[in-house]
Protein backbone atom coordinates (compact mmCIF):
# COMPACT_ATOMS: atom_id res chain seq x y z
CA UNK A 1 0.00 0.00 0.00
CA UNK A 2 2.82 2.31 0.79
CA UNK A 3 4.08 1.96 -2.44
CA UNK A 4 0.90 2.20 -4.47
CA UNK A 5 1.28 6.28 -2.48
CA UNK A 6 5.07 6.45 -3.90
CA UNK A 7 3.60 5.85 -7.59
CA UNK A 8 1.60 8.45 -8.18
CA UNK A 9 3.32 10.78 -6.17
CA UNK A 10 6.92 10.00 -8.38
CA UNK A 11 5.13 10.78 -11.90
CA UNK A 12 3.87 13.90 -10.37
CA UNK A 13 7.20 15.25 -9.24
CA UNK A 14 8.32 14.39 -12.85
CA UNK A 15 5.73 16.01 -14.60
CA UNK A 16 5.89 19.14 -12.49
CA UNK A 17 8.98 19.13 -11.64
CA UNK A 18 10.97 17.39 -14.59
CA UNK A 19 11.29 17.95 -18.17
CA UNK A 20 7.41 18.23 -19.00
CA UNK A 21 6.95 21.19 -17.11
CA UNK A 22 10.47 22.62 -18.54
CA UNK A 23 9.01 21.90 -22.02
CA UNK A 24 5.87 23.30 -21.65
CA UNK A 25 7.14 26.49 -20.29
CA UNK A 26 9.17 26.64 -23.58
CA UNK A 27 6.84 25.95 -25.62
CA UNK A 28 5.22 28.43 -23.99
CA UNK A 29 7.60 31.37 -23.99
CA UNK A 30 7.73 30.23 -27.58
CA UNK A 31 4.28 31.32 -28.61
CA UNK A 32 5.13 34.19 -26.21
CA UNK A 33 7.98 35.08 -28.25
CA UNK A 34 5.78 34.61 -32.39
CA UNK A 35 2.74 36.66 -30.51
CA UNK A 36 5.15 39.58 -29.73
CA UNK A 37 6.58 39.78 -33.07
CA UNK A 38 3.55 39.89 -34.58
CA UNK A 39 2.49 43.18 -33.25
CA UNK A 40 6.26 44.43 -34.63
CA UNK A 41 3.91 44.87 -37.85
CA UNK A 42 3.87 47.82 -40.60
CA UNK A 43 1.21 47.40 -43.32
CA UNK A 44 1.93 47.51 -46.60
CA UNK A 45 -0.14 49.32 -49.04
CA UNK A 46 0.00 47.09 -52.39
CA UNK A 47 -0.18 43.88 -50.08
CA UNK A 48 -2.51 42.57 -47.52
CA UNK A 49 0.82 40.95 -46.43
CA UNK A 50 2.17 43.07 -43.24
CA UNK A 51 5.93 43.83 -42.59
CA UNK A 52 6.42 41.46 -39.31
CA UNK A 53 8.75 40.04 -37.37
CA UNK A 54 7.01 36.44 -36.98
CA UNK A 55 9.50 35.18 -39.63
CA UNK A 56 12.38 35.91 -37.57
CA UNK A 57 10.45 34.40 -34.46
CA UNK A 58 9.36 31.31 -35.82
CA UNK A 59 12.77 30.90 -37.26
CA UNK A 60 14.54 31.62 -33.79
CA UNK A 61 11.95 29.44 -31.74
CA UNK A 62 12.63 26.68 -33.80
CA UNK A 63 16.56 26.82 -34.25
CA UNK A 64 16.71 27.09 -30.63
CA UNK A 65 14.01 24.44 -29.23
CA UNK A 66 14.13 22.06 -31.46
CA UNK A 67 12.41 20.31 -34.20
CA UNK A 68 9.38 18.90 -31.49
CA UNK A 69 9.53 21.95 -29.40
CA UNK A 70 9.70 24.91 -32.34
CA UNK A 71 6.51 23.21 -33.73
CA UNK A 72 4.45 22.87 -31.04
CA UNK A 73 5.26 26.90 -29.43
CA UNK A 74 4.55 27.68 -33.68
CA UNK A 75 0.99 25.72 -33.39
CA UNK A 76 0.37 26.95 -29.81
CA UNK A 77 0.67 30.29 -31.57
CA UNK A 78 -1.87 29.17 -33.90
CA UNK A 79 -4.48 27.82 -31.81
CA UNK A 80 -4.12 30.82 -29.47
CA UNK A 81 -4.90 33.15 -32.45
CA UNK A 82 -8.18 30.75 -33.80
CA UNK A 83 -9.28 31.02 -30.03
CA UNK A 84 -9.59 34.71 -30.66
CA UNK A 85 -6.27 35.91 -28.45
CA UNK A 86 -5.14 39.09 -30.30
CA UNK A 87 -1.89 37.27 -31.39
CA UNK A 88 -2.33 37.88 -35.14
CA UNK A 89 -0.22 40.46 -36.87
CA UNK A 90 -1.94 44.27 -35.58
CA UNK A 91 -3.90 42.68 -32.86
CA UNK A 92 -6.18 40.51 -34.56
CA UNK A 93 -7.14 37.07 -33.71
CA UNK A 94 -10.16 34.84 -34.34
CA UNK A 95 -10.77 31.91 -37.04
CA UNK A 96 -11.69 34.44 -39.78
CA UNK A 97 -7.46 34.95 -39.90
CA UNK A 98 -6.97 31.62 -40.38
CA UNK A 99 -8.71 31.61 -43.78
CA UNK A 100 -7.76 35.34 -44.95
CA UNK A 101 -4.92 36.42 -46.90
CA UNK A 102 -2.20 35.80 -44.93
CA UNK A 103 -3.43 32.15 -43.48
CA UNK A 104 -1.17 30.39 -45.79
CA UNK A 105 2.01 32.11 -43.85
CA UNK A 106 0.04 31.36 -40.06
CA UNK A 107 -0.54 27.44 -41.50
CA UNK A 108 3.54 27.34 -42.78
CA UNK A 109 4.66 28.27 -38.96
CA UNK A 110 4.72 25.11 -37.49
CA UNK A 111 6.35 23.62 -40.35
CA UNK A 112 9.15 25.96 -40.71
CA UNK A 113 10.12 25.74 -36.88
CA UNK A 114 10.35 22.15 -37.13
CA UNK A 115 12.67 22.54 -40.52
CA UNK A 116 14.41 25.18 -38.57
CA UNK A 117 15.04 22.78 -35.79
CA UNK A 118 15.81 19.93 -37.72
CA UNK A 119 18.64 21.40 -38.86
CA UNK A 120 19.87 23.06 -35.66
CA UNK A 121 19.68 19.23 -33.86
CA UNK A 122 22.05 18.70 -36.97
CA UNK A 123 24.41 20.24 -36.25
CA UNK A 124 23.40 23.78 -38.67
CA UNK A 125 23.59 25.96 -35.47
CA UNK A 126 27.08 25.32 -34.83
CA UNK A 127 28.52 27.55 -37.29
CA UNK A 128 27.01 30.94 -38.52
CA UNK A 129 26.94 30.10 -42.50
CA UNK A 130 25.23 26.20 -41.52
CA UNK A 131 22.61 28.39 -39.15
CA UNK A 132 22.15 30.97 -41.75
CA UNK A 133 21.36 28.11 -44.59
CA UNK A 134 19.53 26.04 -42.36
CA UNK A 135 17.44 29.27 -40.88
CA UNK A 136 16.81 30.53 -45.43
CA UNK A 137 15.16 27.03 -45.68
CA UNK A 138 12.80 27.55 -42.83
CA UNK A 139 12.16 30.63 -45.00
CA UNK A 140 11.65 29.05 -47.99
CA UNK A 141 9.12 26.77 -46.14
CA UNK A 142 7.05 29.74 -45.03
CA UNK A 143 7.53 31.50 -48.44
CA UNK A 144 5.90 28.43 -49.88
CA UNK A 145 2.74 28.62 -47.75
CA UNK A 146 2.04 32.27 -48.25
CA UNK A 147 2.90 32.11 -51.36
CA UNK A 148 0.75 29.17 -52.52
CA UNK A 149 -2.63 30.44 -50.13
CA UNK A 150 -2.11 33.73 -51.61
CA UNK A 151 -1.74 31.90 -55.36
CA UNK A 152 -5.35 30.50 -54.50
CA UNK A 153 -6.82 33.34 -53.30
CA UNK A 154 -5.66 35.67 -56.29
CA UNK A 155 -6.10 33.16 -58.60
CA UNK A 156 -2.52 34.13 -60.05
CA UNK A 157 0.60 33.03 -59.11
CA UNK A 158 2.81 35.55 -60.39
CA UNK A 159 0.65 38.04 -58.52
CA UNK A 160 0.60 36.39 -55.30
CA UNK A 161 4.33 36.62 -55.58
CA UNK A 162 4.31 40.21 -56.86
CA UNK A 163 2.79 40.87 -53.34
CA UNK A 164 3.44 38.31 -51.08
CA UNK A 165 6.75 37.27 -51.86
CA UNK A 166 9.17 39.77 -53.67
CA UNK A 167 8.81 42.69 -51.66
CA UNK A 168 9.81 41.33 -48.40
CA UNK A 169 13.28 38.78 -49.81
CA UNK A 170 15.42 41.98 -48.56
CA UNK A 171 13.64 42.47 -45.23
CA UNK A 172 13.90 38.80 -44.64
CA UNK A 173 17.66 38.34 -45.46
CA UNK A 174 18.67 41.14 -42.92
CA UNK A 175 15.93 39.49 -40.22
CA UNK A 176 17.90 36.06 -41.17
CA UNK A 177 21.11 38.03 -41.12
CA UNK A 178 20.09 39.77 -37.09
CA UNK A 179 18.76 35.71 -35.99
CA UNK A 180 21.89 34.19 -37.04
CA UNK A 181 23.60 37.41 -34.64
CA UNK A 182 21.60 36.28 -32.17
CA UNK A 183 21.34 32.68 -32.06
CA UNK A 184 24.43 31.97 -30.02
CA UNK A 185 22.74 34.23 -26.81
CA UNK A 186 19.75 32.39 -27.28
CA UNK A 187 21.47 29.06 -27.36
CA UNK A 188 22.95 30.22 -24.36
CA UNK A 189 19.81 31.42 -22.86
CA UNK A 190 17.89 28.16 -23.12
CA UNK A 191 21.43 25.94 -22.40
CA UNK A 192 20.82 27.33 -19.06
Amino acid sequence: MNQSMTIPRTVIDRVVRGRVAFDALLVLGGSALIAIAAQIAIPMPFSPVPLTMQPLAVLLVGVVLGSKRGAAAAALYLFEGLSGLPVFAQGHGGAVWLAGATAGYLYSYPFAAFVAGWFSERGWGTTLLRSVAGMFVALAVIYAGGWAWLATVTTSPRLAYAIGVEPFIIADIIKVAFGAALLPWAQRLIGR
